[in-house]
């Protein structure tokens, strides 16, 4: 019953379209003054909802929003991502992939190919990709807590080549400068003749779970194309963000939802005061 009544509060706020005050909420849920005042406490107390202009008017909390948002499968995401993915892949002739953080690991979830190119690209694969040696998973790390980075660097590092970075300073550093620069690079660290560059995907206000990157040859990856590289996967990103938060409900999802419930009935019926 308890959760009941969160649950038809949040949908209320929700359906509502804009902050409704405590009394509206009461109103339009028939509950007893105490007990509502009490669940919208309990509600604000975990982030679920918010008075953002602190004006006594509550609407959907950028926690339950981030919740959201990391419950996307990555058949969703991949829809609205891959046209952005598939006109970057274009643009730039390399192959570019879309990377998503797993609990501790960053998985490679999709990959757009150079359909026209005149010269030879390098499909990345799919799958987990190490979390200290790959260009998606390092653009991520850099951005994460610092709970999370220490996990990172406390743990056993594989070497793959010559270049795989095994030090803990080594890879402090770099996080260091992958956030001062917007992307992080490989450089033949997983497999020799090899490059990658990547850079973060900001989804709202959770911060990065994603990350964009392209992958080729390290005679055509130098360090100047790595950098107009980087820039312009930085530009891409914010793309991919975008479509990723409006993709939080789907309009299929939304076609498939049943009708408003009684009390988001009312909530639509409450006069909106400016």
């Amino acid at each position: 019953m308890h959760l009941d009544r969160l649950v038809t509060i949040l949908e209320l706020i929700a359906m509502a379209g804009r902050g409704l005050t405590a009394v509206e909420v009461q109103k339009a849920t028939g509950l007893p003054r105490p007990t509502c005042y009490r669940l919208l406490q309990t509600l604000a107390e975990n982030r679920l909802i918010d008075d953002p202009e602190r004006s006594s008017r509550y609407v959907i909390g950028e926690r339950l929003i981030g919740i959201a948002l990391l419950g996307q499968s990555d058949i969703d995401v991949r829809r609205v991502c891959a046209p952005v993915l598939r006109e970057a892949a274009l643009n730039l002739e390399d192959s570019v992939f879309l990377a998503r953080l797993r609990s501790s690991d960053v998985e490679i979830i999709h990959v757009e190919t150079p359909s026209n190119s005149t010269r030879g690209f390098i499909h990345p694969g799919f799958g987990v990709r190490p979390m200290h040696a790959c260009s998606c998973s390092k653009a991520i790390a850099a951005f994460a807590k610092e709970s999370f980075q220490e996990n990172i660097l406390s743990g056993m590092f594989n070497v793959y080549t010559p270049h795989t970075k095994t030090m803990r300073a080594q890879l402090e550093t770099e996080f260091a400068a992958i956030v001062q620069q917007g992307y992080a690079e490989c450089h033949e660290e997983i497999d020799i003749g090899v490059s990658s560059v990547a850079a973060p995907v900001l989804v709202g206000k959770i911060g990065t779970t994603f990350s964009v990157g392209a992958v080729g040859p390290v005679r055509r990856f130098t360090k100047q194309y790595r950098k107009r590289l980087g820039e312009d996967l930085i530009a891409i990103s914010a793309k991919l963000g975008a479509a990723i938060q409006l993709c939080a409900v789907s309009q299929d999802r939304i076609a498939e939802m049943p009708g408003p419930t009684e009390p988001q009935q009312k909530a639509k019926q409450l006069p909106n005061h400016h």
